[in-house]
């Protein structure tokens, strides 16, 4: 609780702090349908969490989506407001600017955000499990130097580990750390990384030992490092408000000073962070999904066709009824995955790839068949429902493709009854 009062007392002044602690709004999103709420289940501290992420979105989030998917805005000044909302370090340690929340509050936070703009949730995800990577791993002068600037995303973060000639097979990467005295030499490529050239610290998985996952290590590359560039922007189907670029190293010199870690200990912190990636991704799918149906019901409630409503028709109420169940289902699985992290599950990171497999995939199923509700309608760029299709399509192959998920979940089954 103490956490909470910290978060509330750093917005004290904002009015629509006020409005969410004052009365519980009413909105599209906020539904009042005992399925679809969105706060189901939880506790009061943890609704209040949920709201004042929901009702900020609502205000500095959803109205800007599609302006900032058609004109390629990443919207630098919105994260800078999320910060002061304790959002940038979520469930970091108090001690260096971190808000001390738990993975759980972390879903809620990005479901929430991510029903005003998946893109936007998606990057604050990736911002906060870097922050969390320096906060668990991290030297007392690294978490002092860093968490206080990536806390209140004055300076932004990266995460490096795939390239272009390994993604699924993670261990085998090839960029290189050679040593040099007090400093590593750093050549190669990291590719489809988010923010690239327009954040300030990229946390780099790379080779300073011998092949396989032991040889990995993590080291933190600031973005006016000499022998650092990047690619093109590339042209993507959806994530348009966040540039994705190729990051390259030629010979590019790092401060040893800069590793988390102990070398060859990086293969397993960029795992650790991608447990909680999963969560905080299968997150932002839910978000797009509760969107895409509400806006399809509502939708449902005004469209007529053959003299009547289309919620008339029995065949669409139940195709809300089985898209209600795809998202629910979802939401309760991730949920108790953000949990199994909290609780320090030795079995949380199947959990996690299972949340992460059945989320994004009966999430990106629920836009979907909300924008084939919508007819002809839903294809239009004037309405958000195809933006939630395009932006929610991605997070079934980044954090680990579902094909690997379906490996992890499967190899968990296989051990767990060959122990039986």
């Amino acid at each position: 609780m103490q956490a909470l009062r910290r978060v509330f007392a750093l917005n004290q002044n904002a009015s629509w702090t006020r409005t969410v602690l004052a009365t519980q709004q009413k909105s599209c999103l906020l539904s009042s349908s005992s399925i679809l709420d969105i706060g189901i289940g939880l506790s009061a501290e943890k609704r209040q969490i949920q709201e004042l992420a929901l009702t900020f979105t609502q205000n500095e989030v959803a109205p800007h989506m599609q302006k900032w998917d058609a004109e390629h805005i990443f919207p630098v000044e919105m994260f800078t407001k999320t910060a002061a909302l304790g959002f940038g370090a979520i469930y970091c340690k108090e001690e260096h600017g971190g808000s001390g929340l738990s993975r759980l509050d972390a879903s809620l936070i990005f479901e929430a955000i991510a029903t005003g703009c998946v893109t936007s949730s998606a990057y604050l995800s990736i911002h906060n499990m870097c922050a969390w990577m320096i906060d668990s791993t991290g030297t007392e002068e690294q978490r002092a130097k860093w968490l206080p600037q990536l806390a209140p995303m004055s300076r932004l973060a990266s995460y490096c580990l795939t390239e272009p000639g390994s993604g699924s097979d993670a261990a085998a990467l090839k960029t290189t750390a050679k040593s040099d005295g007090n400093y590593y030499v750093l050549n190669g490529s990291k590719a489809f990384i988010s923010g690239a050239g327009a954040t300030d610290l990229y946390l780099v998985m790379c080779r300073t030992g011998a092949d396989g996952p032991k040889g990995i290590s993590c080291v933190m590359v600031e973005k006016d490092t000499p022998g650092l560039s990047f690619g093109k922007i590339e042209r993507k189907l959806g994530w348009n408000a966040q540039p994705t670029r190729e990051v390259v190293f030629e010979n590019c010199r790092v401060p040893k000073s800069n590793r988390l870690g102990p070398e060859g200990s990086g293969f397993g912190l960029a795992m650790r962070g991608l447990n909680g990636g999963r969560v905080n991704i299968a997150s932002c799918s839910l978000g797009a999904a509760h969107a895409s149906l509400l806006a399809a019901r509502e939708y449902m409630t005004v469209r007529k066709q053959f003299g009547k409503q289309l919620a008339e028709f029995q065949a669409l109420q139940f195709q809300l009824a089985e898209m209600a169940a795809q998202l629910v289902s979802s939401r309760l699985l991730v949920r108790q995955a953000a949990q199994s992290l909290d609780s320090g599950d030795p079995g949380a990171p199947a959990v996690c790839a299972l949340a992460k497999l059945h989320a994004t995939e009966q999430c990106f199923d629920v836009c979907n068949r909300a924008l084939q509700l919508f007819g002809g309608y839903g294809y239009l760029l004037d309405f958000p429902v195809q933006q939630y299709l395009r932006d929610s399509r991605v997070n079934c192959i980044l954090e680990g493709t579902n094909q690997v998920m379906r490996m992890l979940v499967a190899r968990d089954i296989i051990g767990r009854l060959g122990d039986a």
